[in-house]
């Protein structure tokens, strides 16, 4: 399933326009916290893929899982040159936090959101999408593939 919980919004499956990149973007844990990681998939204002970023993060909540793909994001727009940004997640809480709706009461997520907010601002322009979980299945798959393969290095051999 498609589409966004924030019915303001344009569904981010519309064309990009005026030089706009557009970064998927996802994060998890196999438990809460447990092993994690992140994966992102960034397109050109064109939507060609430029880009496609994965880690393992070791043990981590989900919640954090998210916001180091989004970091990866924008450190990855920041280093190449791009102005013009526009993140889809499937992540409610990191979108309202970072749109300033809901606070930032976690002390694991503040230096996270902290460091987010200072990189967003350094771009021209910034944009948060939510999406329902089927509109993020490239980067879903990402994370899903970083997650297996740190559980893989991780495990002794027999």
């Amino acid at each position: 399933m498609t589409g966004n919980l924030f019915e303001n919004e344009p569904d981010a499956s519309e064309a990009t326009a005026g030089g706009w990149f557009t970064a998927h973007c996802d994060g998890g844990s196999r438990g809460n916290p447990g092993p994690a990681g992140y994966g992102a998939v960034i397109e050109d204002p064109e939507g060609q893929v430029v880009a496609r970023l994965s880690e393992f993060l070791g043990r981590q909540t989900n919640n954090y899982a998210e916001y180091k793909g989004l970091l990866a994001v924008l450190a990855w727009a920041l280093a190449n040159g791009v102005r013009k940004l526009r993140v889809v997640s499937d992540s409610e809480l990191m979108v309202r936090q970072m749109k300033g709706i809901y606070k930032v009461k976690s002390p694991g997520l503040q230096p996270l959101w902290q460091e987010a907010r200072w990189m967003s601002r350094r771009l021209d322009a910034f944009e948060m999408r939510h999406t329902l979980r089927g509109g993020n299945k490239d980067a879903d798959k990402l994370a899903n593939a970083a997650m297996d393969e740190g559980q893989r290095i991780g495990k002794p051999a027999s």
